[in-house]
């Protein structure tokens, strides 16, 4: 299955080969009897929050406190579906401190959404780095009022996070007690495979994102700006198009500062987390959204779950949803999994042994 070890050559092949399109064995096929969701019963309705959060880099303390002050204002506002921010304990950038957010699967965090859960009856999902059998990676966990749990670990890393968790090989679809729910991380939201695995097998999505923009210091007058915004803003509901049903998005807003790359670890990556936390429905309509400038806070509405999804748009046949990805933006895509794989070997894996981070060299600057 695809990890964050794939290389570059493994992934061009992939793509040629419409594998990494959605049509992976490993992601079963859309039209088998027994992904098909059952019939019976009326429409659900539900009140749901997502939740907008502005994180302090690698501060796993200071953001449960954060994350525990808004599911507690989603809870007063009557929400029973709360959805948090991907990696809502650290956010994400290329820095030393994204190695000591790194939790045990069982730790803290889920500690925290487990009491949450209980006290507020509620449902409650977000991601984290979580550690199981030496290993981290980027796990969704969708908790329950009774404390039990279910998972799902993001299928391929963007970028530097490639550098701290390895790729995941589930299909995102868990059983909940409304029916099969998919869970789905940042930018599985524009790749084919997300609603290819996910087709005719769920009633409703939770989604969360850690979604970065250009740095400061680039072009102001460059079209990648708004590019990108758009590629976010209309990735929920394209994707809620897709499958026929309702998406959930909790984000990050905010500044936050990493570093460009390993090989010039001491260039400044400076930037800010885009918000767009929304709440969808089927339609692909948004219902309720905060955009950056809003900071924190907390959006909730009432969504109707139908017992059959009714898809309005066609999956693309091509790897990514959008048309305009940039091709300077697909290729480092395929570029980090060769160079995270080799700092997630060489820095992350002897930390989670050690407690010490290790000086790193790429490979081709050794």
């Amino acid at each position: 299955m695809l990890t964050s070890k794939l290389t570059r050559r493994q992934f061009n092949q992939f793509l040629a080969s419409g594998l990494l399109a959605g049509c992976s064995p490993a992601y079963g096929k859309t039209e088998s009897h027994h992904n098909q969701i059952p019939g019976k019963g009326d429409p659900v309705r539900l009140q749901v929050a997502a939740i907008q959060m502005t994180p302090i880099l690698g501060d796993v303390t200071s953001n449960l406190k954060q994350a525990e002050h808004l599911i507690r204002q989603a809870l007063r506002q009557g929400s029973r579906w709360i959805v948090l921010p991907e990696m809502f304990t650290s956010a994400a950038a290329f820095h030393d401190d994204m190695l000591k957010a790194i939790q045990p699967l069982e730790g803290a965090p889920l500690q925290l959404l487990k009491k949450l859960a209980r006290e507020g009856n509620a449902t409650i999902g977000g991601s984290f780095l979580a550690e199981r059998n030496k290993q981290v990676f980027n796990t969704f966990v969708l908790v329950f009022p009774d404390g039990s749990f279910v998972q799902h670990d993001k299928d391929l890393p963007t970028y530097w996070e490639n550098c701290y968790y390895q790729g995941g090989n589930d299909d995102g679809v868990l059983a909940t007690p409304i029916g099969p729910v998919g869970s789905v991380l940042c930018w599985e939201l524009i790749r084919s495979q997300t609603p290819r695995r996910l087709f005719n097998r769920v009633r409703m999505v939770v989604s969360s994102s850690c979604w970065w923009t250009l740095p400061d210091d680039a072009d102001p007058d460059s079209p990648r700006w708004a590019a990108n915004l758009r590629m976010l803003q209309e990735a929920p509901p394209r994707l809620a198009k897709m499958l026929g049903v309702p998406v959930i998005q909790g984000s990050h807003a905010g500044y936050g500062t990493g570093f460009f790359r390993p090989e010039l670890p001491d260039r400044p990556y400076k930037s800010n987390h885009l918000g767009e936390t929304t709440i969808g429905n089927a339609d692909g309509k948004v219902l309720e959204k905060l955009s950056h400038n809003r900071g924190e806070g907390v959006v909730t509405a009432e969504i109707e779950i139908q017992r059959k999804p009714v898809p309005t748009e066609p999956i693309p046949d091509r790897f990514w949803i959008p048309k305009e990805m940039p091709d300077e933006w697909n290729d480092a895509f395929t570029r980090w999994f060769e160079r995270g794989a080799d700092y997630y070997e060489l820095v992350t894996r002897p930390y989670l042994e050690t407690g010490q981070i290790n000086e790193y060299t790429p490979e081709y600057l050794r």
